[in-house]
């Protein structure tokens, strides 16, 4: 199944009580429970219960935004490689922060060896990648693209900053209906990348062909852009409409039960 831009923001205009919550209350929740989760230790033997913990809570949070389940497996498993990989190596590397490793009792060609230590901290890493993964599905399904940018700037970051992820948020759709014109026309001239019969170097060469093509085209769209933006008076001080809104009793009881739920984590077994 695909999915696109516009089926991943149709998630945020849902109604629901966690779609309600003010965008500010939301992006720091997000961002309280990712660096709780890397903070944890490497290696300790209570990470698998509090993470599970905190997952749960995800969970509940996901079933009470009425998400649809086959968009968060699809989307968790379209980040999945990127972390993936790095896991899957770590049971053969001898980390230089254990002091000792305990072999395990399985032979392996090429001379590898599987330790305990090193299979500890993978999984270590996979769990803490699921949480942080959950809390960003949970994020960009129930809040709109320009709403976080706009939460952010009511937080304080920087507005140039605040304006280039307006900017980005504004063409990303653009761009994305680019490469979707480009795949049709590859598709309806019979390109497969999947093709065993055509040499990879070819198939490699295409799809550089295509990646270039559409920095070239975001290149000049910028271009335009930007002077369209000249044109209608754009100048250094312009800033975000950032309005103002006060934290209903709602949000602060959502703050307060995710601030719980961390230190509950923390001190629990």
């Amino acid at each position: 199944m695909e999915i696109t831009l516009t089926d991943i923001e149709r998630e945020a205009y849902k109604d629901s009580v966690v779609h309600r919550l003010d965008n500010r209350v939301k992006l720091l929740a997000t961002i309280l429970i990712i660096v709780y989760t890397v903070s944890l230790p490497r290696v300790h033997e209570d990470n698998l219960i509090r993470l599970i913990f905190v997952e749960t809570y995800l969970i509940i949070i996901m079933v009470l935004a009425r998400l649809n389940p086959l968009y968060i497996i699809v989307r968790f498993l379209a980040v999945l490689p990127f972390g993936l990989g790095i896991i899957v190596i770590q049971p053969f590397i001898r980390q230089s922060f254990f002091e000792s490793f305990t072999e395990y009792p399985i032979n392996l060609p090429l001379g590898l060896t599987i330790t305990y230590e090193g299979l500890d901290f993978g999984i270590t890493l996979l769990a803490k990648f699921i949480v942080c993964v959950s809390a960003i599905i949970v994020l960009s399904s129930t809040t709109k693209m320009h709403d976080m940018v706009v939460a952010g700037r009511q937080l304080g970051i920087p507005k140039e900053m605040a304006l280039l992820l307006t900017m980005m948020v504004r063409y990303l759709f653009l761009f994305w209906n680019v490469l979707k014109r480009i795949r049709t026309a590859q598709q309806s001239r019979l390109f497969n990348i999947w093709n065993k019969k055509v040499s990879h170097r070819w198939i490699l060469e295409q799809i550089g062909y295509t990646i270039s093509s559409i920095f070239v085209m975001a290149y000049e769209q910028g271009e335009r852009t930007y002077i369209s933006m000249l044109c209608r008076g754009y100048g250094q001080n312009d800033n975000i409409h950032v309005y103002k809104k006060k934290l209903k009793i709602s949000d602060l009881l959502f703050s307060g039960i995710t601030l719980t739920i961390l230190i509950v984590s923390y001190l629990m077994v």
